[in-house]
């Protein structure tokens, strides 16, 4: 089965022999490519959408894999015991989406070992959340199919610090890699910072003229980072 170069890269992160909670699971997808690589012993598929987890269980049926992979109906963890699993992976949500699910099951948290995590809008929020919440990000990775850039989250609870509140927008562990997708990436997003910035600057409402100068900051500082002068 050959997933796509997102779901593809959310996999990698998974660890050999792990018990996994897929929420969201959709089409099923990700749990079949755990089991059917051996990556994982059991994987529980949860959706809310009824419809979504008909068409993943007749799916699985279809494919003998009823025994390795538990379908379940429900919202977020709700459906997931502690202790249950030992990696949760949530996709293809948006980040603010995704904080709200971990808090709704805050007292479960400390139960599961590896969250990976995969915000299609949003995941400077998301960070925002993690950090201030108990977790330390592990490893990260940005991912591009077609002319979108997709950043997977891989965490674990522990204590880590935040220098700056730009590290919840561009990560300190993009700067350790190698790979200079991250900095297309911010490019793109200061290409667009910039746009807004010119526009308001004839703008003459306090709101506007707030906002003028906090993306000043904002471009400053990825600038910084990027090493861009002016």
């Amino acid at each position: 089965m050959k997933l796509t170069a997102r779901l593809q890269s959310i996999v990698e992160f998974v660890q050999k022999n792990s018990i996994v909670a897929d929420i969201g699971t959709d089409h099923g997808y990700i749990p079949k490519y755990l089991i059917d690589m051996e990556i994982s012993k059991l994987v529980i598929a949860s959706d809310i959408s009824k419809g979504s987890l008909d068409k993943t269980i007749s799916y699985l049926e279809e494919e003998n894999l009823s025994e390795y992979i538990m379908p379940r109906l429900g919202n977020g963890l709700e459906v997931i015991k502690p202790f249950e699993v030992d990696t949760i992976i949530i996709a293809g949500m948006g980040g603010l989406l995704i904080t709200e699910i971990l808090e709704n099951d805050k007292k479960k948290l400390d139960s599961y070992l590896d969250y990976i995590l995969q915000p299609m809008v949003g995941a400077d929020e998301l960070r925002k959340y993690l950090l201030n919440n108990h977790f330390s990000i592990l490893q990260e990775k940005i991912v591009k199919e077609g002319n979108k850039y997709y950043e997977i989250i891989h965490a674990r609870r522990g204590l880590q610090e935040v220098s700056s509140d730009i590290e919840y927008e561009i990560s300190p562990l993009w700067l350790e890699s190698e790979d200079s997708i991250w900095k297309e990436m911010i490019n793109i997003r200061l290409l667009a910072l910039e746009s807004i910035h010119n526009d308001l600057e004839d703008k003459d409402s306090e709101r506007s003229k707030e906002r003028f100068i906090q993306l000043k900051e904002k471009i400053s500082k990825y600038k910084e980072v990027l090493k861009i002068e002016g």
